[in-house]
């Protein structure tokens, strides 16, 4: 039986239990619990805070780890990366008060920041050849330059609203991040058989986040056109209707692309169009 770690809480936590419930496999409420038996797929799910995670599976305390990119890069424990999840995204970046007179990254030279990732902060600086002061804390970030703890932070940016309320604002961009799914690097063949069966059901649920189902009528003469504008996962499938000179098409199109084949389909006459949201999709 393999062992997840997820957050203890918060948003993460509430999509790391979303994404395990469309994949069939039901974990009750914790109350307060360390730990949950999963229903659907041989699994315990730790709730942790995401700070311990990436430990937590380096160590082989739990196989696997739903956590921000962000606090693996920051820990640096040796974990296996096994796919981004698609959710989660932010990225950490610097900000400086918006009275300060800010032309590059230079201004941070001799200056004190203040970040709860010191280790991310401290390569980008390597990389750039700035030495700085880096003030590591723990909890609201945001407030230190006002209390002059520091000239500057490095900290999480969804939105940036955070930043705004407390006078600052966001001056480089330093590091993305989204969920990932890790793994403890010493698994055994039967977890990583597990694992396997696991992340198949998470990458048919990611592949089908971003694709629609598309039915339509066409003029069995116009069906080689159609066929060029909609390329499906292998080709797309042509059905015969009753009325003669007519024929359905079922295929599976990107959302990005979605209105502009639409309307090329459109104008080559193509009409009773149903666009239908995919659940899960094997490729």
């Amino acid at each position: 039986m393999l062992k997840i770690a997820i957050q203890a809480k918060g948003r993460l936590n509430e999509q790391s239990l979303e994404l395990l419930s469309e994949a069939g496999i039901r974990v009750a409420e914790s109350k307060r619990k360390l730990i949950s038996r999963a229903e659907g797929f041989p699994l315990e799910v730790l709730y942790l805070r995401d700070d311990d995670i990436p430990q937590a599976v380096s160590m082989g305390v739990a196989d696997l780890g739903i956590v921000g990119l962000n606090e693996v890069a920051e820990k640096g424990f040796a974990v296996e990366q096994l796919m981004d999840l698609g959710f989660g995204g932010c990225r950490l970046s610097l900000a400086v008060p918006r009275t300060a007179d800010y032309e590059g990254p230079d201004f941070f030279r001799g200056k004190r920041v203040a970040t709860s990732y010191p280790n991310i902060l401290a390569r980008y600086f390597a990389e750039k050849g700035i030495e700085a002061d880096i003030h590591t804390i723990e909890g609201s970030v945001e407030i230190a330059p006002a209390v002059g703890m520091s000239d500057a932070i490095f900290d999480i940016v969804s939105s940036g609203g955070t930043l705004i309320s407390n006078g600052l604002t966001e001056v480089e961009k330093v590091f993305f991040s989204e969920a990932v799914l890790i793994a403890a690097p010493d698994l055994d063949r039967a977890k990583r058989t597990e694992v396997g069966q696991l992340t198949f059901r998470f990458n048919s649920i990611l592949d089908s986040r971003d694709m629609k189902y598309v039915l339509m009528n066409l003029p069995q003469e116009r069906l080689d056109e159609a066929i060029r504008i909609l390329p499906g996962m292998r080709s797309p499938t042509v059905l015969p209707l009753a009325q003669e000179g007519w024929c359905s098409i079922h295929a599976v199109i990107d959302k990005a692309q979605l209105w502009e084949r639409i309307e090329r389909l459109k104008a080559i006459g193509a009409e009773g169009i149903l666009i239908l949201s995919l659940e899960n999709m094997i490729r």
